[in-house]
């Protein structure tokens, strides 16, 4: 179970408080208006940014001090962070070994991922070389290969177009599925969070609420929600 306990960010005169749970293996949506501070609470569970109070804990114990390598997380970011000079295998295995030493096993690890997301074929390739869609399964894949139980997407989907991005979405959940993760999913599209989240995070006014079941709260939304959505 991930829980942030009492858990106050501060960035840039900028703050944002959370204090509930996430069981695990859920899938949870963190919507809100633009600089909420939705992202501010991913890099704050990844560990990119320091507590100003409070707690980060997965299964008990208490993520303080750890660094974002070491813990058990794997994040997406808007730009997949793909590193162009290396190829596909290469920013996917990069995620198993930073020295991209790899054993034998871990070779195929990272195969199957690839195979697992369609990019089997393209092993070689640079991410320049690559769709929009298909760089998106590039960072999927190197998650996949990481094997983390827990996964952070901060709107990785946002610059594709409508059909591409549900097809990521439907991925994305076939992926934790089968791999039982816990998956926390910016986005400002409601129907994202309708379509992939059994509970959703509404992130206002410096406050980052408990979940609430997806379909309860877009069909009966409280006040501040309800602004968000323009209903």
């Amino acid at each position: 179970m991930l829980i942030l306990d009492g858990l106050k960010l501060e960035q840039d005169g900028f703050s944002i408080s959370a204090d509930f749970g996430v069981d695990a293996g859920n899938k949870v949506a963190i919507i809100g208006p633009s600089g909420a501070g939705k992202s501010t609470l991913l890099n704050g569970i990844a560990g990119f940014l320091e507590p100003a109070a409070g707690r980060v804990l997965w299964k008990g114990a208490d993520l303080g001090g750890t660094t974002p390598g070491d813990r058990p997380m794997s994040m997406i970011f808007q730009d997949n962070n793909l590193f162009p000079h290396l190829s596909v295998y290469q920013n996917v295995a990069i995620g198993v070994q930073p020295s991209l030493r790899l054993s034998g096993a871990e070779t195929d690890l990272v195969r199957q991922a690839l195979d697992r997301v369609e990019l089997g074929g393209m092993a070689e390739r640079k991410p320049a070389q690559l769709s929009g869609g298909q760089q998106s399964r590039v960072a999927l894949a190197r998650v996949l290969a990481r094997a983390r139980p827990l996964l952070l997407l901060d709107e990785p989907f946002a610059a594709l177009g409508p059909a591409l991005r549900v097809g990521m979405l439907d991925l994305v959940a076939e992926l934790v599925e089968m791999t039982g993760a816990t998956l926390l999913m910016v986005t400002h599209d409601p129907g994202d969070a309708q379509r992939i989240a059994d509970q959703t995070v509404f992130v206002d006014a410096g406050v980052a609420n408990g979940p609430v079941n997806t379909t309860q709260l877009l069909s009966d939304p409280p006040a501040g929600m309800r602004d968000y959505l323009g209903v």
